[in-house]
């Protein structure tokens, strides 16, 4: 047996908490000496220790965690409860570490307000591109919900090419469209497409892909992101501030030509090309 100060050494928890355990009726000790009241247990109470700090890591409050454990819940249940609490807190991290990359952007955008990139940005005509394109609605153009949709609609679509034998003749071509009907307002259509030669049909690729051409644009704005698209921000504002200054106005969404789209997407080169109103 274990006094209690060595088996709360060796369940990594203190001696107050098996105490506590011991007052709601979770853990008992094994024994308790009738002179001194001091509180011993078995090593193989280390299962039923572990099996309460297991489901307060769920969620479940202590009162629960008795219930719970009264119904004698097998290893295998649990074990599927604690990965299911795992992916929850992993999709959590995942969720907080986007908030984190759009926190930082905004942050890098109020640092470079009064900085103006005018080498940067070059106004040219876009010529017209024949695209498969997958389309699919995000939430917003918040660029962590763009990320969220636009990230499978490319697996899609490079999947489809691929079982089709095609091979795209140029990089990728992201544009965007407001979503229509009133309920959506906020909503964006976003469309994924690659490249393809002017033999490449809709039915050869199947399913919601479907074969478009972009229309040129005489002329538009651009300007190069390096780094992932979820801190395109700064950049994005830079090239807003820089249209106005310059008296022109933009005719729309802008489009984004993938440069360079390594493993590493803090690698990534995207050219951003924004419409700009002409005149007459």
């Amino acid at each position: 047996m274990f006094t209690i100060g060595d088996f709360a050494k060796h369940g990594r928890v203190s001696v107050r908490m098996l105490r506590h355990y011991d007052a709601l009726g979770l853990l008992r000790p094994a024994r308790v000496d009738p002179f001194t009241g001091y509180r011993y247990y078995e090593a193989v109470q280390l299962a039923r220790l572990n099996r309460v700090i297991a489901l307060k890591e769920l969620g479940f409050s202590l009162e629960q965690v008795g219930t719970v454990l009264g119904e004698k819940v097998a290893v295998e249940e649990l074990r599927g409860m604690l990965r299911l609490r795992q992916a929850e807190l992993e999709a959590a991290v995942a969720a907080a570490a986007a908030r984190l990359v759009q926190v930082e952007a905004r942050l890098r955008t109020i640092e470079n307000e009064g900085s103006m990139p005018a080498d940067d940005i070059v106004v040219k005509s876009l010529p017209p591109v024949r695209l498969a394109r997958l389309t699919a609605t995000a939430a917003s153009f918040e660029p962590g919900d763009v990320s969220e949709v636009i990230a499978p609609l490319y697996d899609e679509l490079c999947r489809r090419l691929e079982e089709a034998g095609v091979t795209p003749c140029g990089p990728s071509v992201s544009h965007y469209e407001d979503a229509p009907g009133a309920e959506h307002e906020a909503a964006v259509l976003v469309h994924a497409g690659l490249p393809v030669a002017a033999s490449v049909r809709e039915e050869d690729l199947g399913g919601a892909v479907r074969i478009v051409t972009l229309p040129a644009v005489e002329r538009a704005a651009t300007v190069v992101h390096r780094g992932a698209m979820d801190g395109v921000l700064p950049t994005a504002q830079a090239l807003a501030r820089w249209i106005d200054a310059h008296g022109h106005r933009s005719a729309g969404y802008t489009r984004e030509l993938t440069l360079a789209c390594p493993e590493d997407p803090e690698q990534w080169v995207t050219e951003l090309q924004e419409p700009l109103v002409t005149s007459g």
